[in-house]
């Protein structure tokens, strides 16, 4: 069975591109653990948050927005030296705490964050028609459009590429290559 060629051959990592990534997704809550993971992962291969994601589901609530956006400065400090398992970086764990707060705003504005997100695509996915990994973006004219969206709304570590992965992660993109057998799956 032949898969995209960022694959490695760890369980975890064959689970989450066969069963997760491009799978689209409207759960707000998962859209949440995803733009937090996004942000962690910045610098780091995308293997090494993949890894830590049970540690981060622990230290961030399960990843509920409503409480990662009341923490407060002793719960910063907690993160930074008691969670075990997550990047233990200031900006990164301000910036979850941030965007939470951020993520709660869209919401309340347009209903869910799904709705906000999914309305830049008409509610229907995008699906390229790649040859190989070689010819995959790392950011799009739509990643662009977003990114500086959401840095308007005060949300951060949302770069043009952390939000094209992010898009991709979330379904809004498929990007599987066609040589992948997720593509057959994904892309009618």
């Amino acid at each position: 069975m032949e898969r995209c060629g960022w694959v490695n051959q760890d369980p975890l990592y064959l689970a989450y591109h066969d069963d997760e990534w491009g799978v689209p997704v409207h759960d707000d809550t998962k859209l949440f653990e995803f733009l937090l993971l996004e942000g962690a992962q910045a610098g780091l291969s995308w293997y090494t948050i993949l890894k830590k994601r049970e540690h981060y589901r622990m230290a961030f609530d399960g990843f509920d927005y409503e409480r990662v956006a009341l923490y407060d400065d002793a719960k910063v400090e907690q993160l930074l030296y008691e969670a075990s398992g997550i990047v233990r970086n200031r900006l990164k764990v301000a910036s979850a705490i941030r965007n939470a707060n951020a993520f709660m705003r869209v919401r309340a504005e347009f209903g869910s964050f799904s709705a906000y997100l999914w309305g830049f695509v008409e509610e229907r996915p995008v699906v390229n028609h790649w040859a190989s990994l070689q010819d995959v973006p790392v950011s799009t004219e739509l990643s662009d459009k977003i990114s500086k969206d959401l840095k308007r709304r005060g949300f951060n570590f949302v770069g043009t590429t952390i939000v094209y992965s992010y898009l991709q992660a979330m379904g809004v993109v498929m990007d599987h290559v066609q040589s992948c057998f997720r593509y057959h799956d994904l892309s009618s």
